[in-house]
């Protein structure tokens, strides 16, 4: 029987970034990276809600296209001015028309690129900047797809998203899949994201259309990720409430909107993942408790049935995830190549000399798709 091959190189992390926490932290809160602007457009989902797709490609031009025209605002009841929105993500404007004629008229050698991002993450978050950036200075078509309430607007419904949902994921790949038909498409999540797309690729089996695609820092197990961050001492106290900050206030909102659906009791009570999870999302999306949620939407079990080209990487030190729990070569089918590098963090891959750099990163994820051709 075939099995995944594995990848042990380094990333060659700096000696001023000696352990896995300040590789995260650092990576995910100062290390240096450029801002790539994007359009957005908004897209309605089949059960009345909406996802928000941050774009850039060769012949769209993020600026505003005149005094105050198309320019991205808020209309929902979180009351963000334009300049707080801009800053929660990396969109300027919304797309017109021109600009989907501008992407559906890319020719079929067109290469692009769909991004997920993680846990609270968006289009300005430095792992989605570093990667989008290097893509775009190659002509290649980018897409950030934003999880609900993940966009700097106030979704429709009290449901949020999930480590799991992967109906949602098959509806955004089929979205960004209508706007550019004739490119060659590839897809890259990270972290949550990652582990919603390697459950997608599992479950879809032969039937997946993309050319290559990626799991970046992925908590394969959540059990294990899921009960390390809320019993570790440090996790809890640092990721957790870093988390938990925008999760509860985001929810909190909600419950103002949904009364009586959301136990705001629990919510308000919730002092790591394990508790928001049983308090929210296990019940709103149909999960008996956090426990049944984080066994159901592991992304580990479904890596043996994946036939589209994977890369899954996961630094060995990764703070969210226990390096035993990581995958072997039996765990996955040959179509996965398990990258496994001694250092890194959770999405930080931090290189050169200070103040450092993001390159690696997707200079991997450019070299993996390269050979998949």
């Amino acid at each position: 029987m075939h099995h995944a091959k594995l990848d042990t190189s380094s990333c060659p992390v700096p000696w001023w970034l000696p352990d896995r926490q300040i590789q995260t932290l650092y990576g995910a809160l100062a290390a240096p990276t450029g801002r790539l602007s994007f359009i957005r457009d908004r897209v309605d989902t089949p059960d009345g809600d909406f996802l928000d797709f941050d774009w850039s490609a060769p012949g769209l031009i993020a600026q505003p296209q005149a005094h105050n025209a198309n320019t991205l605002t808020d209309s929902t009841p979180s009351g963000l001015s334009h300049s707080e929105l801009i800053a929660k993500t990396a969109a300027t404007r919304w797309m017109s028309d021109q600009d989907k004629t501008v992407l559906a008229q890319s020719g079929p050698g067109t290469q692009a690129l769909l991004l997920l991002h993680g846990l609270e993450g968006n289009s300005a978050s430095r792992y989605a900047q570093s990667i989008a950036q290097h893509f775009r200075a190659r002509g290649w078509v980018v897409v950030v797809a934003h999880f609900r309430s993940c966009s700097g607007f106030e979704n429709r419904l009290a449901r949020a998203y999930h480590s799991g949902d992967t109906q949602e994921i098959g509806f955004i790949l089929d979205t960004v899949r209508s706007m550019v038909p004739n490119a060659t498409w590839h897809a890259a999540g990270i972290s949550l994201g990652g582990n919603a797309l390697l459950k997608y690729l599992g479950e879809s089996g032969d039937q997946s259309w993309l050319a290559a695609a990626a799991g970046i820092s992925v908590p394969l197990d959540l059990v294990a990720a899921g009960n390390h961050l809320s019993d570790n001492f440090f996790n809890r106290h640092i990721y957790c409430r870093h988390f938990l900050r925008t999760l509860k206030s985001k929810v909190m909102a909600k419950a103002q909107r949904f009364p009586g659906v959301i136990d705001i009791v629990r919510i308000s009570n919730a002092r790591d993942l394990r508790d928001f999870d049983n308090a929210y999302t296990a019940p709103m999306h149909g999960f008996r408790d956090a426990m049944d949620y984080w066994h159901q939407s592991s992304s580990k079990p479904w890596l043996a049935h994946i036939t589209t080209p994977t890369l899954v990487l996961n630094a060995r030190n990764d703070p969210f995830l226990p390096e035993p729990t990581l995958p072997g070569p039996k765990d996955a089918s040959p179509h996965v190549l398990l990258h496994q590098p001694s250092s890194g963090g959770h999405t930080g891959f931090v290189t050169g000399m200070m103040p450092g750099n993001l390159h690696w990163l997707p200079n991997r994820l450019a070299r993996f798709f390269a050979e998949k051709r």
